[in-house]
């Protein structure tokens, strides 16, 4: 009697038809997740890093900048690792060159309204 319950155990599905292929094709969804993440989220990403990190390497003297913290100045001294703003007249912070955010093109004063 023990030996017909293990037998019973021992043996293939009802149906009949082998279970081959399934461990492939339960990844499949999974591959295919992993692909439009990567295209819709990663990869975006990674560009706009390497555009920003292209932005801090190319920084001039002059440039006008965004800094973390909403700082808007001018460059005005540049080193391998900090950036000396100029916020306001005379008004000099330095900052590390990856607290620069992006450039600033509404940071510009008109000349007219600069005071004398």
């Amino acid at each position: 009697m023990l030996t017909t319950g293990v037998a019973y155990a021992m043996g293939g599905s009802p149906g009949g038809g082998a279970g081959g292929g399934g461990g492939l094709m339960g990844l499949l969804p999974i591959l295919l997740m992993f692909v439009i993440f990567y295209f819709l989220l990663i990869r975006p990403q990674q560009k706009q890093a390497a555009k920003q990190r292209d932005f801090i390497k190319n920084l001039k003297v002059g440039d006008r900048v965004v800094a973390a913290g909403g700082l808007h100045g001018e460059v005005k001294g540049l080193t391998d690792t900090t950036i000396t703003l100029e916020i306001a007249d005379k008004v000099r912070v330095k900052v590390t060159r990856s607290a620069v955010t992006g450039s600033s093109q509404d940071a510009a004063v008109p000349e007219a309204q600069k005071p004398a």
